[in-house]
């Protein structure tokens, strides 16, 4: 017995040594660079916003025409509102409503760097109006925000880009590497007449870009558990996205005598087996990228679990949703309350993590429903996007910018559940990632596609500065 004691605590002494040795040789992956210069920046640009929020260029559906005078109206406030811009850059319109800039730059060795953004908005659901702090496209200027549908999804960042290749222009700025800026129109419906045409007018023109930006990495404050500071997102890839159509055809009849199974049930089923089998949690690249980044900052339990992904990998997993998700979000099916229906529909939403696909995503819903369940896939369909690179000098300069103008941030590479027009511009750039200065808490969250959607004057005065320094630095 005292045999048995002394080896289970030498098993116990050894994996705790193998524990704390890998939490020690965790260090911190963030560079240290020298602070860069305060820009100044006119408050006028507050103004600037609230017009762009003004033209109501939603997109409805995949069906719906655009809404030509908001559109071309936003066109008009944009050759008005930054008339060097259009007087040095060239542009050009891509399916009647995206946009094209090009800052030609004097040494076409360098490769180009391609700043995106998206001008269409969601729509308003209309019964909640009345709980906006302004009218959702009133653009209303507070003493510390901007209110209204756009301010941070997508105009904030497409007015800031603008607002600073104004101001170089203004200093007499001459780039060397040329610039593309690149706005879509159709991003809230996949983007597929928008920004995927704009990648394939590049790609025959044989541009190669070092490197693209779009939204969809951001910098949140007390949204990460155990880092106090500031954790700024940069986004290498993004999950895939497919929806399909749950069918189910019977009899029907009469509520009075109803067969073993009903229509509605077995669809019902279908969508509780889905539920129940969801896809495995994986440990998968940029996942690990982003645990390496970030377990160096935690406290020392945590970074423990970070530093020894081989033995707590399970509920780590699990709180970064690191696996294909499984979301039904439409049913439908009946008539009147005393008849069985004939027909049961159901539509469930996938975000799919990189490793996975479409196809596997299918062949995992008809491996778990009943033959009794018809399975289509819907509308808008992509796979996860490639993953970009963390050792390459378009990283190193985005790193340096984000550390240059905020030094106490956290700069974490890692993997979006949601979708951006970036997907688009993996054959023609080097690397793609989603970043840009847009401060997220557990209030503002909420407010993307959301009541109330606004971005604090500081904040929209910042995404102004990390454009101008990272288009006059790179």
């Amino acid at each position: 017995m005292k045999k048995i004691f002394v080896g289970l605590l030498l098993v116990v002494l050894t994996l705790a040594a193998i524990l704390v040795f890998n939490t020690v040789r965790m260090t911190s992956k963030q560079v240290q660079v020298e602070p860069l210069p305060a820009v100044s920046i006119s408050d006028q640009v507050y103004q600037n916003l609230s017009r762009s929020v003004q033209f109501q260029t939603v997109s409805y559906s995949e069906d719906a025409i655009p809404d030509s005078a908001a559109f071309l109206g936003f066109h008009r406030f944009l050759e008005e509102t930054f008339p060097l811009t259009h007087e040095k850059l060239s542009l050009e319109k891509v399916s009647t409503y995206s946009l094209l800039y090009k800052w030609q730059g004097s040494d076409e060795s360098k490769k180009p760097l391609i700043l995106m953004s998206h001008q269409d908005v969601v729509p308003v659901d209309e019964p909640t109006i009345n709980q906006w702090e302004a009218p959702p496209f009133s653009g209303k200027i507070t003493d510390t925000h901007i209110i209204g549908r756009g301010t941070m999804d997508d105009k904030g960042t497409l007015i800031g880009v603008l607002e600073a290749v104004e101001m170089l222009l203004k200093e007499g700025f001459a780039p060397e590497r040329t610039l593309y800026i690149a706005s879509g129109h159709d991003e809230e419906l996949g983007g597929s007449n928008g920004a995927a045409k704009i990648a394939e007018l590049l790609e025959q023109r044989g541009v190669n870009a070092a490197m693209t930006i779009d939204e969809g990495g951001f910098i949140a404050e007390g949204l990460v558990p155990g880092v106090d500071a500031p954790v700024a997102m940069i986004n290498l890839s993004e999950k895939g996205y497919a929806s399909f159509k749950l069918t189910v055809e019977t009899q029907g009849g009469h509520s009075s005598a109803p067969p073993r199974e009903n229509t509605v049930g077995i669809l019902a089923q279908a969508i509780v087996d889905l539920e129940n089998n969801q896809l495995p949690y994986k440990m998968v690249t940029p996942i690990d990228y982003q645990l390496e980044y970030l377990g160096p900052e935690l406290p020392f339990v945590q970074k423990l679990a970070f530093a020894n992904t081989w033995l707590f990998k399970g509920p780590i997993l699990e709180g970064l949703n690191a696996h294909t998700t499984t979301a039904p979000t439409i049913i439908s099916g009946g008539v009147k309350d005393n008849v069985i229906p004939t027909v049961a529909e159901a539509t469930v939403n996938f975000r799919i993590l990189p490793g996975e696909s479409v196809e596997s995503v299918r062949a995992h819903i008809e491996s778990v429903v009943s033959d009794k369940v018809k399975v289509d896939l819907l509308g808008f369909h992509t796979n996860p996007s490639p993953v970009s690179k963390i050792d390459s000098d378009a990283y190193r300069a985005l790193e340096k910018t984000i550390r240059g103008l905020y030094p106490s941030t956290v700069v974490v590479p890692g993997l979006i559940g949601g979708g951006t027009d970036a997907r688009y511009f993996y054959e023609i750039s080097d690397d793609v990632y989603r970043f840009y200065p847009m401060r997220l808490d557990p209030t503002s969250l909420t407010r993307f596609h959301g009541i109330d959607e606004k971005i604090s004057k500081e904040n929209y005065k910042e995404i102004i500065a990390f454009s101008y320094h990272l288009i006059k630095g790179f």
